[in-house]
């Protein structure tokens, strides 16, 4: 339930799980998706909001944690691509949590495809993990 997008200009493959597939929603489903990415030699997974788990919006749950150290140990970029601003209106702790992960390199929360473009297109390094 993959599609492979047009690369940065480093070259690194970004896979955008398509609105049909499993939704992310344990850590399982991480490593499913990061199997995948990784058969695409990807280095950047892009799960649009939508298959995402409400759960994973809600921090005290544990599973935002979950699964973002499974993208970590992996050496794989995760990036939210939607409006999450329904989900950190009535948390401080989820929108301090986006704010941080936007200012990071592992996690980002991009509402748009463009959005996306940019961020990838300014200079991020290349090789977020070695192969």
């Amino acid at each position: 339930m993959t599609s492979t997008l047009p690369t940065g200009p480093h070259d690194a493959p970004v896979v955008l799980y398509t609105p049909d597939g499993r939704e992310l929603s344990s850590a399982d489903a991480a490593l499913d998706l990061i199997g995948e990415a990784w058969a695409c030699r990807a280095e950047v997974l892009v799960v649009p909001v939508e298959q995402v788990a409400d759960a994973f919006f809600v921090l005290k749950s544990g599973l935002a944690g979950e699964i973002v150290q499974k993208f970590v140990n992996y050496g794989l970029r995760l990036v939210i691509l939607g409006d999450v601003s329904p989900h950190v209106a009535d948390s401080p702790a989820l929108r301090d949590f986006v704010r941080e992960a936007n200012r990071g390199r592992q996690v980002w929360f991009v509402e748009t495809q463009e959005e996306l473009d940019e961020r990838l297109h300014r200079g991020n390094p290349p090789n977020i993990r070695e192969r």
